[in-house]
């Protein structure tokens, strides 16, 4: 079973980067999960799919990986590029769009 070791995205219900410095490794399901025919609920005999593990860097998630013989990935963040803007440039002279207040 091949593990995935990543760092989470922010949720959209959040502005700010909360949780999203640790790196997680999570295992990918060797099995399909199956409806339940009465209810419809889903299940799976998969038990490695409920185990989330939490690292404070790429590094230890690694070395963790090696030492227990998983297999791994690891997928590198794309890292996003934050412009600085202020509110006064709303209001400035040399604007792209104009103003239409």
């Amino acid at each position: 079973m091949t593990a995935r070791i990543y760092r989470p995205a922010r949720t959209a219900m959040q502005s700010g980067a909360a949780n999203t410095k640790a790196w997680l490794l999570e295992f990918e399901p060797e099995r399909p999960r199956i409806a339940e025919p009465l209810m419809g609920w889903t299940s799976s005999t998969d038990m490695r799919g409920q185990v989330k593990l939490w690292f404070h860097t790429r590094d230890e998630a690694i070395a963790y990986a090696r030492r227990e013989g998983i297999p791994f990935r690891v997928e590198v963040p794309h890292e996003t590029k934050r412009r600085p803007m202020s509110y006064s440039d709303n209001f400035r002279f040399n604007r792209v769009g104009q103003w239409t207040h």
